[in-house]
């Protein structure tokens, strides 16, 4: 009879010397089942983003601080536009001596404690520190996703304006003017949030989100974007609406919307992504606005 296989021994982030302590050796970090994440870390292949984040730390300088893309999905934020999986980032002490590695980016500033805190036993940036450093990282439409989640979570919208005053003269610090006053916490999904931006960085007048539509006091709908005196609806369809049951609910709805007399242009990421002038000419011409 063939021999069973060998249960993996890695069950955590190690470095090599704290395998080593365990009584594990090179032989078994080579398991299937064990990913080398650099040239002295490994952790489960099925492990989850929080144990690759330990893993990275196992290796960093003392007193890094996760950060940018890496503190906003700890924090539990969508950040669209930009790929999963990248390196984790690490701010460090600007004098630190370390390089970029695979598997890390690092930012050389120093963080102030007060800017730091911990989350599920990692010290990350605040989310108002996360806020201004994703400014400087991710397209502006990346950061309304952000700054509309945060707004859905009870963060103060004014704190957004005492945050950029209190970064003046660092990177970024334009793009988060821009985004400030622009946060809804009704937007109903990131990739709304991309559209919306899109929206009014072409000069269209601003959608109402999550507008109700009623017909003579008739309950037609909730919808994602609407401009009420134009009669004009813009949806967003994300991955949820390839659901058969779903599908169907928008199709009855869209009828009613559109015996009423509303105007409904439906959109999805392949349309946001890859068509985007069409998008915004489309909508621009169903305004009336062209």
């Amino acid at each position: 009879m063939p021999s069973p296989p060998v249960p993996p021994r890695v069950h955590g982030p190690l470095d090599r010397r704290g395998a080593l302590a365990e009584g594990i050796t090179d032989w078994h970090l080579r398991h299937a089942e064990v990913l080398r994440t650099s040239r002295d870390t490994y952790l489960p292949r099925v492990g989850d983003e929080l144990q690759r984040i330990r893993a990275v730390l196992l290796g960093a300088p003392d007193g890094a601080v996760v950060s940018h893309l890496t503190a906003a999905r700890l924090w539990g934020f969508e950040v669209p536009l930009v790929p999963d999986g990248g390196p984790v980032h690490l701010t460090v002490g600007r004098y630190a001596r370390r390089r970029h590695r695979r598997d890390r980016r690092l930012h050389f500033v120093d963080v102030p404690a007060p800017e730091t805190r911990r989350r599920n036993g990692v010290v990350t940036t605040s989310l108002s520190r996360t806020w201004i450093d994703l400014a400087a990282a991710v397209p502006p439409a990346a950061l309304l996703a952000v700054t509309d989640q945060m707004l859905a979570r009870g963060y103060p919208q004014d704190e957004f304006a005492a945050v950029v005053r209190r970064a003046a003269g660092r990177r970024g610090v334009a793009t988060a003017r821009r985004v400030a006053g622009l946060g809804d916490r009704l937007a109903g999904s990131p990739m709304e949030s991309v559209l919306r931006w899109s929206i009014l960085e072409s000069g269209l007048p601003a959608p109402v989100l999550q507008h109700v539509v009623r017909d003579g006091g008739r309950f037609l709908g909730q919808v994602d974007m609407a401009w009420p005196e134009r009669r004009v609806i813009v949806e967003f369809d994300g991955n949820v609406h390839r659901d058969r049951r779903v599908f169907v609910e928008d199709l009855r709805r869209q009828n009613g919307l559109v015996l009423a007399g509303w105007t409904v242009l439906r959109f999805t990421s392949a349309d946001l992504l890859g068509r985007p002038a069409q998008v915004l000419a489309t909508i621009r011409a169903a305004l009336g606005l062209d």
